[in-house]
């Protein structure tokens, strides 16, 4: 029963969000402009103007170098003939290794919450604990993909950066707004 109406308020947000992203699409279509913002606690550069600061859950996609386990794995057998010896378990050995290099292989990575500041210089990020702004600057902004509850920002130096939450699609039009080269 609490799993259906969390379900119920989860597809409300949803739809709540995807709603204030198509009104803002339609708003900044018709010629009208993201209002200015105070974002308290962080410093901004001369000329950069806040638009958005809002709490989104982030994580970045990459992979790892592969760490094998350190050791060949096995157990202690009391053999008849041969007395007490080590014996090998390559079966559970190549399992291990499998298994380490599946956790390399690039997938989204470093989940957490987060505040998110939306300027007209980039994305300004700072997890939850974390005493530092982290800087995504819009001109090294390769893509923006959209999703239903979440947006991927690209980049050209870094790994990719996913956020997501009721704020996404609101932040990937305004973001793909202050990136669209002026016609």
């Amino acid at each position: 029963m609490w799993s259906r109406r969390r379900d119920r308020a989860e597809d409300t947000v949803r739809a709540d969000a995807v709603q204030a992203a198509s009104a803002l699409a339609v708003h900044l279509q018709g010629g009208g402009s993201l209002l200015p913002i105070q974002a308290d606690g962080l410093a901004l550069a001369a000329g950069e103007v806040a638009f958005a600061d809002v709490a989104c859950s982030a994580a970045r996609f990459y992979g790892t170098d592969v760490d094998y386990p350190p050791s060949a794995s096995g157990y202690f057998e009391d053999h008849p003939t041969f007395g007490r010896r080590w014996v090998t378990n390559g079966r559970l050995d190549a399992r291990r290794r499998q298994e380490a290099e599946d956790v390399a292989l690039p997938q989204w990575r470093d989940h957490t919450t987060a505040r998110v500041v939306l300027t007209s210089v980039g994305v300004r990020l700072r997890p939850v604990g974390a005493r530092d702004w982290l800087p995504f600057d819009h001109t090294l902004l390769t893509g923006v993909a959209d999703g239903q509850s979440a947006v991927v920002l690209s980049y050209g130096v870094c790994a990719p950066l996913l956020l997501a939450g009721p704020a996404a699609p609101w932040l990937g039009v305004a973001i793909e707004h202050l990136v669209r080269p002026a016609s």
